[in-house]
């Protein structure tokens, strides 16, 4: 009985401890960083040289240059320059980025897994020894599937824009057409 108290007595004194400590000694984000984070396409490629958006996000806050994003293309770094309240840098040849999805050409697959453990989001679907193949909605493009596989059976496809992917956002200065015909 008298060893229960104990525990508990010590239980609530260490929870005590470790509670004023996760207060006290709390790490704050930097709100800059956050804000250009959430701008980065969350690809997690590592393109940029950094192992993934937030490192390269925090980079960016203390001077590494803003045009290393890939994926994320000039629309980003328009994006993060407008964040930072700098002039666009000089971009030549970055164009504006193609999306592409991993395909696997599944006659070729051996089912080694590697493109399984190489893909930052679970992209991926398959198991050992057995065929794999991508769900293209999860798949970000970053071509980190392509080198591992001993095969060569990954390759990168243009997404051509269908309704489904279609970006719907409207240009700042376009205004929506009303239909007539619904209004009588």
């Amino acid at each position: 009985m008298y060893v229960l108290l104990a525990v508990a007595a010590l239980a609530l004194i260490f929870g005590l401890i470790l509670g004023f400590a996760s207060v006290k000694l709390k790490v704050e984000a930097d709100p800059l960083a956050e804000k250009i984070d959430a701008v980065l396409p969350q690809s997690q490629c590592g393109q940029c040289g950094y192992p993934g958006c937030k490192p390269y996000a925090e980079a960016i806050v203390n001077g590494d240059e803003i045009t290393k994003c890939v994926p994320g293309g000039q629309p980003t770094v328009v994006k993060i320059a407008e964040i930072l309240g700098v002039d666009v840098p000089a971009t030549d040849g970055m164009a504006e980025p193609e999306i592409k999805v991993a395909f696997i050409h599944e006659d070729m697959c051996i089912g080694c897994t590697k493109c399984i453990q190489a893909c930052p989001v679970d992209a991926i679907i398959g198991t050992n020894k057995s065929v794999h193949t991508v769900i293209p909605d999860l798949c970000t493009g970053c071509e980190l599937c392509v080198a591992p596989c001993p095969t060569d059976c990954i390759t990168m496809e243009k997404v051509e824009p269908k309704i489904e992917n279609w970006d719907w956002k409207l240009a700042p200065n376009v205004i929506p057409v009303k239909n007539v015909a619904e209004e009588k």
